[in-house]
């Protein structure tokens, strides 16, 4: 690494923005098919339609066969209408449970294929391209972006390769402080890159649109200059092996208008970031396998580590305000799905590449930090519900759009599956819905939950829960990786243990604060999109407590009614999470000690890649220097 002295040295020339190269981005019709004349014929995806078959038939079944099985308890004395209510709600869940297992299981098998040499790449060669790395800030903490940035360049160079490469930060920062000192860290840097390449920077005056506006922006003053672009977050790193792996791959395909890969998780600290980076960088290969499967040229974006076509993404991908369902109209929060629907509906093809490896990005580190981005993320999958009818976007599309508000919707979903749980009891006797009177219409006869054919189907249900993270172990040995890489098969099972018992514990807290933000959605109470707190916010315990407050009350009703002999014991965990969910947010946020400093560790933990290192070096030295600089300019004041 160079000598951060040199950042002393005065400015070599460098501007902070290259002369404009506009191109035109038009706003799309969201009721007007549209096809881009530029695409070329889409190839047919054979291959593709059985994948599908695959995916999605076993989970049919299985839904089809408890729906069947559960009809005929409900239907023994006469249906009525809750009793309908509770079938569709259950089959509707178990439905998503299954397609994930069936996804996992394909997923093992392209694994294993891959394993046998079996995978089928493009061609070797690729027309050289100029490739723009953007990377969008608000209000972030510079030193650590522009440690980043310096870490990639310096990785594109030392790889080398055909592409041209020139990195954009772009910056939304409202904070005229930020702003100054994410200026002076670029003007500083840009003196010590290595010849060929550049790095520029750009402050909006406004931040209309936010992240999907600071895009467009960039395309329509310099994107007619550049073939692609890789958008990236602020705080994604990636190797210059997987930049230029992703350059080459658009490259070899002409039809190819954007190319996702697979972010692995880094640099978690807390017990709750660990517990996210382990479930990503092991159970998550498999899941993204069977992903990419079955989606084929209709993938989806995520918005960050990922590479698109300039000239598609400006012809096909510009965002209209959205025509609420109730009067007036919105800006769209969650672009990403949006944009990859729109390239697809104009005849380019959208790519998931989980094999490409040497992306990365960091993850919320408290639960409460969690909670904030998902009541963001929520509003903007929530909003995708307007657009299931929008004209020419192709089946798959819709069905990311679906899926993306689906992940929400079960939450009250479940809820309202646990309040009928817990109000139908133990049986007759006992169930709190003895209060109707027999004589009522509207009375269901309730099945006993204790029998043993109904206690089998519950652990079915567990079971299927449990089993992506399960097969996922196969994943691990079928990738290519060792146990040894996660500090061999004792700290493995410790860690996979750890994970599925804190799993267990958040995913009940999870479920009420994602029903919430679905309420908070619904009322149009959620508002802005407020930056992430990177490092993990602090939280005094009045605000956790405020967080959870219908949680510990939930948990607390719950372990009455099971006291008292009026709720299933199968609830037991689910009411110990809700009832201890203030201390349970509060353990989430802390960092283990040193001697569990490997505890819940991915590979990444085990064997530190390079470019992490010396991203963190980059990092420290910078912080330093401009601590320096600082206190030098205030004794001279």
């Amino acid at each position: 690494m160079k000598d951060i002295a040199l950042l002393a040295r005065p400015n070599a020339g460098d501007t902070l923005i290259p002369p404009e190269q506009p191109l035109e981005m038009p706003d799309q019709d969201f009721a007007t098919a549209f096809r881009d004349h530029t695409a070329p014929q889409a190839k047919p995806q054979r291959q593709v339609a059985l994948w599908r078959l695959i995916a999605f038939s076993p989970a049919m079944i299985a839904t089809a066969g408890l729906s069947l099985v559960m009809q005929g308890w409900f239907a023994k004395d006469g249906f009525m209408g809750l009793e309908v209510l509770l079938l569709v709600l259950i089959a509707f869940n178990f439905f998503w449970i299954s397609f994930s297992v069936s996804t996992v299981l394909l997923g093992l098998f392209r694994l294993w294929r891959r394993q046998l040499g079996q995978h089928v790449s493009g061609p070797d060669t690729a027309e050289a391209m100029k490739v723009a790395l953007l990377v969008p800030v608000h209000n972030e903490d510079p030193a650590s972006v522009c440690a980043n940035a310096r870490t990639m360049l310096d990785d594109l160079y030392a790889w080398g390769g055909q592409h041209d490469y020139a990195m954009f930060i772009l910056s939304d920062t409202r904070d005229d402080r930020i702003g100054a000192l994410e200026q002076h860290h670029v003007e500083v840097l840009q003196t010590t890159l290595p010849p060929g390449i550049r790095l520029y920077y750009r402050r909006r005056a406004q931040n209309t649109g936010r992240k999907a506006g600071n895009i467009a922006d960039w395309v329509r003053r310099w994107g007619a200059g550049y073939e692609a672009m890789l958008v990236l977050d602020a705080d994604s790193l990636m190797t210059g092996r997987a930049i230029a792996e992703l350059a080459d791959a658009l490259a070899r395909d002409p039809g190819a208008g954007l190319i996702q890969s697979f972010p692995q998780l880094i640099e978690a600290r807390s017990v709750f970031g660990r517990m996210q980076q382990f479930a990503n960088g092991v159970y998550g290969l498999a899941m993204a396998e069977g992903l990419a499967a079955w989606v084929g040229s209709d993938g989806n974006y995520w918005g960050h580590n990922a590479i698109l076509r300039t000239r598609a993404f400006a012809a096909c991908a510009g965002l209209p305000p959205l025509r609420r369902l109730v009067g007036g109209a919105t800006q769209i929060m969650s672009h990403d799905f949006v944009e990859a629907g729109l390239m697809r509906r104009a005849g380019w093809s959208v790519q998931f590449m989980p094999w490409i490896e040497g992306s990365y990005e960091e993850t919320p580190q408290t639960l409460i930090d969690h909670i904030l981005r998902d009541r963001r993320w929520c509003q903007g999958n929530l909003q995708h519900l307007n657009l299931l009818a929008a004209r020419g976007f192709k089946a798959v599309s819709r069905f990311h759009l679906l899926h993306g508000a689906i992940g929400y919707l079960m939450a009250p979903i479940w809820f309202a599956l646990l309040v009928i749980w817990a109000l139908i009891g133990k049986g007759k006797e006992t169930s709190a819905l003895e209060y109707f009177s027999p004589a009522n219409p509207l009375r269901p006869s309730w099945p006993d939950m204790s029998e043993p054919r109904h206690v089998a189907v519950i652990l079915v249900i567990y079971a299927m829960l449990l089993a992506p993270k399960i097969l996922a172990i196969v994943a691990v040995r079928m990738s290519g990786r060792r146990l040894s890489d996660f500090g061999g098969a004792g700290q493995f099972t410790l860690s996979f243990l750890s994970e599925i018992l804190l799993a267990i514990l958040y995913a009940p807290i999870l479920m009420v604060q994602q029903m919430i933000a679905v309420f908070r959605s619904a009322l149009r109470l959620q508002r802005g999109w407020a930056p992430q707190a990177r490092d993990g916010g602090h939280y005094r315990l009045r605000t956790v407590a405020l967080t959870h407050v219908l949680e510990t009350l939930c948990g607390l009703l719950l372990s009455a009614g099971i006291v008292a002999g009026l709720v299933s014991l199968w609830l037991v965990p689910i009411a110990i999470s809700l009832a201890l969910a203030i201390p349970l947010s509060a353990l989430s946020g802390l960092h283990p000690p040193a001697s569990l400093a490997l505890w819940m560790g991915s590979r990444e933990t085990f064997v530190r890649p390079q470019i992490i290192e010396t991203a963190q070096g980059y990092r420290r030295a910078m912080a330093a220097y401009f601590s320096g600089q600082s206190a030098e300019h205030s004794a001279a004041e």
